[in-house]
């Protein structure tokens, strides 16, 4: 199958995140003077509902809160300010790997692109802060989770990728971290590689899942298609 295009999540895939988005969701908590605080098990398991303004309903749900009470929206405005400012300090890194294959596939006319759960101002802090560029300047296409009407595990935001890369799933690739991400993939129709984050490490990835240590395994287009080819 010819490869045409890598297509990469975001949230523990482009990077490490979600800790730095644990310590934005219980700062901003704290500013709105909320008794709140995500603890990193208590996180973990939130993980498993995508989306932030859905996490912080199911929180609430499952504490026997209702979330009507609360201005979820504004909340997430204010954690999404939050932690685009801490991005911009630099407290943040691309995963190993990542920038080669960025780079290796830029310089062999692939095309690349974004599909994720998050929100366009968090790609783009995240883009600016590790690549110093803006991210339509480096992705051919970008899908965010607030452009779609079901997030992952639903395929929505990787068909809108497929869409605006005018490219059918069997040229493209993805890659995740999460057996969410995983099944969102699979679900469109693409091929994909998983490396598991620290938040996702102890997902029940099936048998037949593609899955790197990291992404240094897969760091140029060359042993992308190599590892492609071996699964096939």
């Amino acid at each position: 199958m010819t490869l045409r295009a890598i297509i990469f999540d975001v949230d523990g895939t482009l990077a490490e995140t979600e800790e730095l988005h644990r310590r934005a969701f219980n700062e901003t908590f704290a500013a709105q003077g909320l008794d709140w605080h995500w603890d990193q098990d208590r996180y973990r398991a939130l993980l498993q509902v995508t989306g932030g303004k859905e996490r912080m309903a199911h929180d609430l749900a499952e504490r026997g809160l209702a979330a009507d009470g609360h201005d979820i929206p504004g909340l997430h405005r204010a954690k999404t300010d939050r932690y685009t400012e801490l991005m911009a300090r630099g407290e943040i890194a691309l995963r190993p790997g990542i920038a080669d294959l960025i780079r290796s596939g830029r310089d062999a006319g692939l095309r690349l692109a974004i599909a994720t759960t998050t929100s366009r101002p968090n790609i783009d802090a995240l883009i600016r802060a590790t690549l110093g560029c803006e991210a339509a300047d480096l992705f051919h296409a970008i899908a965010a989770g607030d452009e779609v009407g079901a997030k992952k595990p639903a395929p929505d935001v990787y068909l809108l990728a497929l869409e605006r890369l005018g490219l059918p799933p069997e040229d493209a690739v993805a890659l995740e971290d999460s057996v969410n991400g995983l099944m969102s993939a699979r679900a469109a129709g693409l091929r994909c590689v998983v490396s598991p984050a620290t938040y996702t490490a102890g997902d029940p990835f099936p048998d037949d899942c593609t899955i790197v240590e990291d992404f240094t395994h897969i760091a140029s287009v060359e042993a992308l298609e190599r590892l492609l080819e071996a699964k096939a």
